[in-house]
């Protein structure tokens, strides 16, 4: 009987996302009630985008809600290497496979042609896609321009007509056209292959035998499917699991609700209600229960019990979810708790420095650092008020400072800083003139500890987070000036 294996595949380029950590629970609890095992794979064939740091976070946000992974990058395995960036050789080989076969070809194509190519082809009310222009190169000439190092992809063939059938566990078969796909490209002209790529070279090589992933991967799902039969190798079962949604109904994303893992961790939920919670995201208990263990999870799984509605991601049921745990909790539980979440010397040990010479007596330590131990700090809005700036000035700054730090991935006060000064320069206002904007926002203060080493501490989520919360208090930012401020955010440098 085979061993099932599951798999998550994040890209560490950016906060560990809410629904990273959805996709990798279902995973796990698929391969545990089945006896089977649960893999971890880092998708980092991004290099401009792609860290370290990033890579470490999602470890340690799927770790901190208590999932563990049999093998992956940092536990090690038979199947290894689990980072794309380290099997370069392997796709490489399996992309000349294709091409040999005949099933894919090298494309010389410039952006600049492509973009003409689509806009034709939208202008004459056409699906964008490759029009096959390099798949009719003889085959001497390509192998030329290829060994004179003539820069190049390496694209997949696909039908143009007919009907690719899907199967998916939750809908059954799903019919999809093929002239609605794409001459996909395999392997980028820095040589490493794309999504689809890998994904199915490393899903085969590691044995996966069901994939669940999110379903705004389906359309997609024929160019999976051709390329398992050009190797001739057998496809896993393919799922696809409802995306997460805002309440009012959008897919989930961080400019309206706090997507990142650590942000809640920091917030103050508990993993185990927070992991809870992400099992009720489309799924239930036999008896229905809200509150219940990985453990009993695992135990009680059923793929066929998710529904296909997009579950809502509601902070407001999670809190109170949260709070069902927390009173659960012994005194003892719950002290220890609050100590792990903030009350620990590696968290309030750094604070010390900023906060110590600038007391008379310990009591007025809540008032001058209470803000680190705050989710938000809710600020009035006369803070706001600016001697030179006007209201919308304010909101701009603001929404500009947010903007350019959410694409902050060293976050530290230098870069911090840095940012700050380029929103400034292009504003053409001093950094004196920001500051006292900042301020309020971080701490719910006009003043207090250098709020640059504040941000610093309190970490991206928060701060950001904060950011939000000041825009929302001075009215938000409507859609024609979102608009607007996008196109000065592209200037800044």
């Amino acid at each position: 009987m085979t061993t099932v294996r599951t798999r998550i595949a994040p890209s560490p380029t950016g906060d560990p996302h809410v629904g990273t950590a959805y996709i990798a629970l279902f995973n796990l609890c698929f391969a545990r009630q089945h006896g089977g095992q649960f893999i971890l794979r880092i998708e980092d064939t991004d290099q401009v985008r792609s860290s370290r740091e990033s890579e470490q976070q999602i470890f340690d946000a799927l770790r901190w809600l208590g999932l563990e992974w049999d093998e992956g990058p940092d536990v090690g395995g038979p199947h290894g290497p689990y980072r794309q960036s380290e099997r370069r050789e392997i796709y490489q080989k399996y992309s000349a496979e294709l091409v040999d076969k005949g099933h894919a070809f090298p494309c010389f194509c410039s952006a600049e042609r492509l973009d003409q190519v689509r806009a034709e082809q939208q202008a004459n009310k056409e699906t964008p896609r490759y029009d096959g222009h390099c798949m009719h190169i003889a085959p001497e000439e390509t192998q030329r321009r290829v060994a004179a190092g003539e820069s190049h992809v390496i694209r997949m063939k696909v039908p143009s007509e007919g009907i690719c059938e899907v199967p998916d566990m939750l809908r059954g078969t799903v019919e999809i056209p093929w002239d609605r796909m794409d001459m996909q490209v395999l392997m980028k002209a820095d040589g490493l292959p794309t999504y689809f790529l890998a994904n199915v070279v490393d899903d085969h090589l590691m044995g996966i035998t069901h994939v669940l992933r999110g379903e705004e991967w389906l359309p997609s799902a024929p160019k999976l499917i051709k390329l398992y039969e050009y190797f001739g190798w057998e496809q896993p079962q393919l799922c696809y699991m409802p995306l997460l949604r805002n309440p009012d109904k959008s897919k989930l994303s961080k400019r309206k609700n706090p997507t990142s893992v650590t942000f809640y961790e920091r917030m103050g939920y508990l993993p185990e209600a927070m992991l809870n919670y992400l099992g009720r995201m489309g799924w239930s208990m036999p008896d229905e229960r809200e509150q219940f263990t990985l453990a009993e999870m695992i135990e009680h799984f059923d793929i066929q019990r998710v529904s296909l509605g997009g579950p809502i991601f509601d902070i407001e049921k999670l809190s109170w979810l949260n709070g069902l745990w927390l009173r659960a909790l012994s005194p003892e539980q719950f002290a220890e708790a609050t100590m792990q979440w903030a009350l620990n010397p590696q968290y309030l040990m750094p604070i010390i420095p900023l906060v110590q010479q600038r007391v008379e007596t310990l009591s007025q330590l809540p008032q001058l650092a209470g803000f680190f131990l705050s989710g938000g700090v809710a600020p009035s809005a006369e803070l706001f008020q600016h001697k030179k700036l006007s209201a919308d000035d304010v909101r701009l700054v603001l929404q500009l400072v947010l903007w350019k730090l959410e694409g902050l991935r060293q976050w530290n006060k230098d870069n911090i800083t840095a940012i700050i000064n380029a929103v400034a320069a292009h504003l053409e206002i001093k950094l004196r003139d920001i500051m006292p904007l900042i301020f309020p926002a971080i701490t719910g203060q006009s003043s207090s500890v250098s709020v640059l080493d504040a941000m610093e501490l309190l970490g991206p989520d928060l701060s950001r987070f904060r950011l939000r919360q000041a825009l929302e208090v001075l009215g938000g930012v409507s859609k024609k000036e979102n608009k607007e401020w996008e196109k000065r955010l592209a200037q800044i440098a």
